[in-house]
Parts: structure tokens; C-alpha cells; sequence
């Protein structure tokens, strides 16, 4: 009983969880806060509730914002569900059929009444929902309850639910990536425990942290990232262990060039640099009036006499400044921190793709995927696959001519995926009217060892032969 405690506890919501709310065919990713007001659907409410229970629960949202576990339904047999008509054709929409304003369902509302009582008052103040057919009524109280009914469904983050989240809010953010090419991509490109991946993506970290849960926790990830710092807001929305980060690397790919030749520096100096002159412009912005004057008054030879005159004169000028030197010797210190932090990240990434052996690369980026892909395949060992992702297909079409030519890889493959949705109902199964028309394209493919040397030599004897058969026969 005690393991079954333990295995019921794994899949309860704690405090600090990131979950994800559902209402239809709506998500949002937060996480467990306690007092601490929510917004979903222009509603707000406290996940307090939702400590100690299920994933999967569905609440119901009560007066004050709090939640309450939804009971599970029994199955209706009422009367008003025998009785239905044939036909809809005599059916008039004129807005007059139902007796209740929007005033008396407020009025409802302030009693508090929930959503299920107030869908039944609508069908009893309804004059034609027993003259509609059984499945226009099925149709109208689904339409109210999803109008009424406050109810929430808590989930646990999962790739598929992570994958719909984004591509039903913002698509945009994700390339427009949808749920069932990013499934074929972790098994294009071999998602495995134990493997080393490379991933290139701008997709606020959903490709990411699709890798990091199919591998779960065993292995390592390196993250090549452009600009001045990785993107990990959808990776962090699935809330892994520690010991998940533990297996997560960073890498600029600014520098895979010199990591390739040879001639990276691990200290990373022109980096810390840079990012010291760039936060050094950023606090001269930052600077307050008094102090832009006394740079602009104060030359370096003379800026002892002025800091004895503003200390002589004005003693609270004198601590401010005291206090800013105090501020700027601590920003520095962070500053140090920061850098060697990165000097570690850098280096510890490097090592790890130094040995140019890992076991598969995933790409998808808003970028050009060319010249990524034929940077980073160099990392991969042979006999290991690649897929990248792209929106349109004519970047794919550049990758394979610029593959197919250069060689070291076979079996390349370029598609894309399609799907289709189907409502499955009694008597009106269908295919869905609204669904997605394009899931974007991917190239896959499989590295291979080259010798070229042997190629060469192997092309230059045949026809060294064929031209000494030739002497031969003019002699004779």
C-alpha cells in the first residue's frame, strides 16, 4: 500500500508545479502559487485549491475566485432528453424563443447558481428546444456550456500539450511547428536516453524541452543558441528536475567556426569584453543628472580637486557618492560572477563537442537552416541521424542540393507532414470544417564516413585503363 501512496503522490499538483489550464480547446502554462491570482479567459481564480489533487481534475471556478473538484457526472436520462423533434426547417432564429434576458442570468449569476443550473434554466425557458432534433439540442447545450460553465482542467506539461498550447496561442513564436511534426522529428532524429543531442532552435525552447523529456534526464544536450543568450521559456514551462539541467550545455554558435579550427578560447575574453562595454554604455544611460554633469565638468586630471570641493562643501553630496562607488564596486562583482560563469558554461560545452561525436542534431529555426546544418553536421559521428524543420520547403530544397554535393550523408529525405481531424459522433462522424493546412517540411538524413583520397584515386584508374586498351589495338 505504501508504493502505491508513493506512485499516487507522483501524480498529484504540489506547490511550485508548472501545470497547464485547459478550458475546450484553450491552454496556458503557469504555475502553482499560493495567493496568487490567476487570469484565464477573462476570469480569474486561485490554484490553492488544486494543491494535493489529480492531474487531469477538472474545477469548477466558485465565488471568490476559489476552486472546487468537479463531481463526476452520472449519465442523464431526464425526459427532456426523449423528447426532440424530426425536423429543424420550421425553426425561426429571431432572438425570441428564449424568455430570459441577460439582466435574469446575471441576476442568476449574483445568486450563485453554477454553470450547470443556469444551462438548465436556459433549457427551460427555451420555447423551440424541444421542437429541435436530438442532435441540434446535444449542439445548443454545448454551446451554452462552454458559455457558462466556469470549469478548469488541470494537466500535467507534456510535449503534446506544450506542442498545442503554443501552436492554438502563438504560432508565430514556434515557426508555426505543429504538434505531429514535432513527433516525427524526435523520431527522425533518434531522441534516445543516453545520447548526446545537438539542438539549434528558435522556438522558445519547445524543441528543447521535447528533447529533454524524451530522453529523460539521461545523457546530454547541448543548446546552440544565437545572439546573446539561450531562449528557455518553453523548456522551463515543463518544470523537470535538477537533475535534468544537469545534463543541459550551452553554445553560442558565433563561435562554432573557431571551435572547429581549432582556435576557440575557453576564457571567452572577447565575449566578457564585449558584454562589459555594452553594460558599461547601458549604465552611462542609467546615470543620474548630477552625474552627467560632473563628467562633463570634471577632466581625469582634475577630477581629485572636484570630489575635494563637492566633499568640502556639500557633506550629503558625499555620501550619495559614497554610496553609488559602493553600488558600482557590487555591480562589478556581479559582473565577475556573471563572466566566469560563462567562461565555465563555454568551456564545459567545448569539451563536450570537441570530441565531434554526437548522436544526433535537430534544427528548427526562423533562420536559414544551410549554413547551420553544415556547420554542425561536422559534430556529428558517422552513422547518426539529422532532421531539420523549416516553414517552407525552398530552404530544404538548398540543403539537399548543398548536401547531395558535398557528400556524407545519405538517405536524404525531404517531406512534410499533413493531418487531419475527425469529429466522431454517433450518426455524424466527419472530417473537422476549420483545421491546419501546412506543418511545415523536414529533411532528414544520415551521416556517413568520407574518404576522399580513395574516391579519388579509385576514379582516376578506370579511365587510366580503358585509355591503355585504346593504345593498344591502334598498335596492333
Amino acid at each position: 500500500m505504501a508504493d502505491n501512496g508513493d506512485n499516487d503522490s507522483q501524480h498529484r499538483v504540489n506547490e511550485g508545479d508548472y501545470v497547464v489550464l485547459k478550458r475546450g480547446d484553450i491552454y496556458k502554462a503557469v504555475q502553482i502559487q499560493k495567493k496568487k491570482k490567476t487570469v484565464f479567459e477573462k476570469q480569474w481564480f486561485f490554484l490553492d485549491n488544486a494543491v494535493g489533487e489529480l492531474y487531469g481534475t477538472t474545477f469548477e471556478v466558485v465565488t471568490g475566485g476559489t476552486l472546487q473538484p468537479r463531481k463526476p457526472k452520472l449519465v442523464e436520462s431526464s425526459a427532456d432528453a426523449k423528447e426532440a423533434g424530426t425536423d429543424n426547417r420550421n425553426i425561426l432564429d429571431d432572438g425570441k424563443s428564449q424568455k430570459l434576458t441577460r439582466d435574469d442570468i446575471e441576476t442568476l449569476k449574483e445568486q450563485g447558481l453554477k454553470g450547470q443550473e443556469i444551462v438548465q434554466q436556459l433549457i427551460e425557458n427555451s420555447t423551440t428546444f424541444r421542437d429541435k432534433t436530438e442532435f441540434a439540442q446535444e449542439k445548443y447545450i454545448k454551446k451554452k456550456k462552454k458559455k457558462y460553465e466556469n470549469s478548469v482542467m488541470v494537466l500535467r506539461p507534456s510535449c503534446r500539450v506544450m506542442a498545442m498550447m503554443y501552436h492554438g496561442r502563438e504560432p508565430g513564436k514556434i515557426c508555426h511547428l505543429r504538434y505531429d511534426t514535432l513527433a516525427q522529428m524526435l523520431t527522425l532524429g533518434n531522441i534516445h536516453a543516453g545520447s548526446k543531442v545537438l539542438v539549434f532552435e528558435t522556438c522558445a525552447g519547445l524543441v528543447l524541452g521535447a528533447v529533454m523529456e524524451r530522453m529523460g534526464g539521461y545523457g546530454s544536450v547541448v543548446q546552440m543558441y544565437p545572439g546573446g543568450g539561450p531562449v528557455r521559456a518553453g523548456m522551463e514551462s515543463f518544470g523537470f528536475p535538477s537533475h535534468f539541467h544537469d545534463t543541459l550545455h550551452e553554445f553560442p554558435i558565433c563561435h562554432v567556426n573557431a571551435l572547429l579550427a581549432g582556435a576557440l578560447d575557453t576564457e571567452a575574453k572577447d565575449i566578457d569584453a564585449d558584454s562589459g562595454q555594452a553594460n558599461g554604455d547601458k549604465s552611462n544611460l542609467t546615470q543620474t543628472g548630477p552625474e552627467k554633469a560632473e563628467s562633463k565638468e570634471c577632466s581625469p586630471d582634475t577630477k581629485d580637486q572636484c570630489m575635494e570641493t563637492s566633499t568640502s562643501t556639500d557633506p550629503a553630496a558625499d555620501k550619495e557618492r559614497e554610496e553609488r562607488e559602493k553600488l558600482r564596486e557590487i555591480r562589478g562583482q556581479e559582473r565577475k560572477v556573471k563572466m566566469e560563469e560563462k567562461r565555465k558554461k563555454l568551456a564545459a560545452a567545448a569539451a563536450v563537442l570537441e570530441g565531434r561525436n554526437a548522436d544526433g542534431l535537430v534544427i528548427a529555426s526562423r533562420f536559414h537552416p544551410c549554413p547551420v546544418l553544415l556547420g554542425l553536421i561536422k559534430f556529428l559521428a558517422p552513422s547518426r541521424p539529422f532532421v531539420v524543420y523549416s516553414q517552407y520547403k525552398e530552404p530544404l530544397i538548398e540543403c539537399y542540393t548543398k548536401l547531395k554535393e558535398q557528400g556524407g550523408a545519405v538517405s536524404l529525405r525531404l517531406t512534410d507532414s499533413w493531418i487531419r481531424h475527425y469529429q466522431v459522433l454517433p450518426n455524424r462522424t466527419h472530417p473537422m470544417l476549420l483545421m491546419s493546412g501546412g506543418g511545415g517540411y523536414l529533411l532528414s538524413g544520415t551521416t556517413v564516413a568520407t574518404d576522399t583520397p580513395k574516391m579519388g584515386s579509385t576514379r582516376g584508374e578506370e579511365p587510366a585503363a580503358k585509355r591503355l586498351k585504346l593504345t593498344e589495338t591502334t598498335e596492333g
